[in-house]
Parts: structure tokens; C-alpha cells; sequence
């Protein structure tokens, strides 16, 4: 058994099982996913016999960097991650002025296949245990030297296909036991799953939501994002109102502008149509190039006339600050040039 891939209720069960009382697995529980240590010899305030047990019925594994790419102003760091099965996925270090932020990986690869995405290139491979989205934090925080303040599920994969164990890492990253982040300090990312936004709404959490929606409606989306031919804007936008009904937390809409595509003024309009009277923000992303995508990214000025026409509407906008390209950041692109290497070799 992986202690790791269980949530911390489990791992009470777990230890319970082995004799031992509740205080030892909330010491097993610091060692692991707090300390982060990667043997159970080293859990020195542990009775020698009893990490014996542990080594017996129970494994441990941390994940390995594979390649790292840091940006001119040493603030954000991307790195590529492999495990024990040779899987790798794609983690970013952001240190902004309101925190340090890590963004994770729900999958190695993605089955979403939305049209400007690298992550989507090549498909899905596997989903990704708990505990191996929580040792993307621990890896950060160690690698770093810092505090983890901030968690956005905005890499690789996407979080609802992993429904389990998105929920049981987002369980386990906000218990006090644990790393205890503020669940106001974690953002879920999702192109639109919607029985997703349904289980997020009622975990009780504070945990925010952001939905890539990158069009105002059905028919240009669909092109864009095959999800929504299963869960359409008519689902989608009513399921996003009971979000914020439900938590009281507005919603992110991420819209990725694509030059001569979905960046005109009558998408724009259509737009603020489609989001009055929601309790939400939409995040304007001009486009990272993938060079096998025909896509190109708009110019400053499209930017800027696409966010006044939704300003003029009163729709809350900000447009993204561009850090990622420069780094590889942009989701698949380190893991997918790593991939090809490896292939080459």
C-alpha cells in the first residue's frame, strides 16, 4: 500500500489496523506529508519495531526532476516531473507579489482534446493518484525553500476526469493535520465538466473555481472544445450560477483569445450577453503558441478592444501577464519537448 495514495481518514484506518493508536498516525501523517520524507527509517520519533512494520506493509515514493526551466526574473519556475513508472507530468513555481503559488497536474496527458492545448497532444495516459498531485507541492516547497501560500489545479489534465482523486488531494492539502492551505488559496481549474462543479460546490470547501470556457457560444465552443458537445453552455452556465449560489465565490472564466477566431468585437458582446448578472471575472489569455496548432495569438490591440467591450458591460476583466511562453510554461509544452527527445534518443 502507498500511504500517499489514501486520504488522512485512511490512513488512520491504516495505522489503527497495525496496532498502533491515533496520535501515531498523525505523526506518520507530519512525517510524510508535511516533512515530506521519503523512507520510513526517517521518522526518527517513531519506535524502531513500528517503522519495521511500515517498511513491511506499506510503501513510500517521491517523484524526480526530470528538466527545469526558469524564467529572466528567476519568479517562475517550471519543472518536469517523473515517477516511478516513468510517467511525467508538468509542475510551475509562481512567486508573486500575494504569494507562492504552485500549479499542478491532474494526469500525464489529457483526453479533453481542446484545440490549442499541447496537453492534449498524444492523448491520456493515466490519472494521477492523490498523493502524486500533493508531492508536486512538497516537491516545490523543498526544491524552493519556501512556504507553499497558494494552489491552483490548472496543469495537465483535467482535474474533474480525476474527480476521486482531485477531491481526496484537495481533502487532504487543507487539513490542518497536513500542509493546512487555505482553501480560499486554491483554485480548481475545468474546461467544463460539469457534475465536477456539482461535487466542488458541496465538499464545503471555500475552493474557487475557474472554467476555460474561450467562447460566447455552442457552436464556435464545440469547435474549440470538444467537452462541450457533452456538457453545452446551457448546462454549463446554469451549473456555474449554482456554484456561486452554493460557496458565494464568483467564478473565473478563462477565455483564451485566438487571433481571427473567437477575439471580435461580436464575441465580446456575445460574451457579456452570455455572463450578466453572474457573480464572476474573466481572465483574458492571449494565446501561447504550440507549433502543431494552426493558431495564432492576437495582437495587443485585439486584446485591448475585446476587454474594453466587456468593461464597457460591466464585466470584471483582467488580461493575463504573459510569463510562460518564455519558459515552456504554457501547459504540455516542457513535458511534450522532453517526450520527443527521449524518442530521439
Amino acid at each position: 500500500m502507498n500511504i500517499k495514495e489514501l486520504s488522512f481518514e485512511e490512513v488512520e484506518s491504516f495505522i489503527n489496523s497495525l496496532g498502533e493508536p491515533r496520535f501515531r498516525a498523525h505523526q506518520v501523517i507530519d512525517w510524510i506529508f508535511v516533512k515530506g520524507v521519503a523512507a520510513f527509517d526517517a521518522m526518527t520519533n517513531l519506535p524502531l519495531r513500528f517503522r519495521q512494520r511500515l517498511t513491511t506493509a506499506a510503501t513510500l515514493s517521491v517523484p524526480e526532476i526530470l528538466r527545469s526551466s526558469v524564467s529572466t526574473d528567476g519568479m517562475t519556475i517550471k519543472y518536469l516531473l517523473g515517477f516511478d513508472d516513468g510517467e511525467t507530468v508538468e509542475t510551475v513555481f509562481m512567486h508573486r507579489p500575494w504569494g507562492r503559488t504552485v500549479c499542478v497536474s491532474t494526469q500525464a496527458g489529457c483526453r479533453m482534446g481542446c484545440g490549442f492545448c499541447a496537453s492534449a497532444i498524444g492523448g491520456l495516459n493515466r490519472n494521477l493518484t492523490a498523493g502524486e498531485i500533493y508531492d508536486q507541492v512538497l516537491f516545490v516547497q523543498k526544491n524552493t525553500g519556501t512556504r507553499v501560500s497558494h494552489v491552483v489545479l490548472m496543469g495537465t489534465g483535467e482535474p474533474f476526469d480525476n474527480l476521486e482523486n482531485t477531491i481526496r488531494f484537495l481533502k487532504n492539502i487543507t487539513d490542518p493535520v497536513g500542509l493546512g492551505i487555505g482553501a480560499r488559496h486554491i483554485t480548481v481549474s475545468t474546461c467544463g465538466v460539469i457534475p465536477g462543479i456539482y461535487a466542488l460546490a458541496g465538499l464545503g470547501l471555500q475552493v474557487g473555481l475557474a472554467v476555460s470556457l474561450h467562447a460566447p457560444n455552442d457552436d464556435l465552443r464545440s469547435r474549440l472544445l470538444p467537452v462541450n458537445r457533452r456538457y453545452p453552455l446551457k448546462a454549463l452556465i446554469p451549473a456555474c450560477r449554482a456554484f456561486t449560489d452554493i460557496t458565494g465565490r464568483r467564478v473565473t472564466f478563462e477565455y483564451t483569445l485566438v487571433s481571427g477566431v473567437n477575439d471580435g468585437k461580436d464575441e465580446a458582446v456575445e460574451l457579456a450577453n452570455l455572463l450578466q448578472g453572474l457573480l464572476c471575472h474573466v481572465n483574458l489569455i492571449p494565446l501561447n503558441r504550440v507549433v502543431e496548432r494552426r493558431f495564432k495569438a492576437p495582437t495587443p490591440e485585439q486584446v485591448a478592444a475585446f476587454e474594453s467591450v466587456l468593461a464597457r458591460n460591466r464585466i470584471a476583466v483582467t488580461v493575463r501577464r504573459e510569463v510562460g511562453s518564455r519558459i515552456s510554461a504554457a501547459c504540455g509544452q516542457l513535458r511534450k519537448s522532453y517526450l520527443k527527445d527521449k524518442n530521439t534518443n
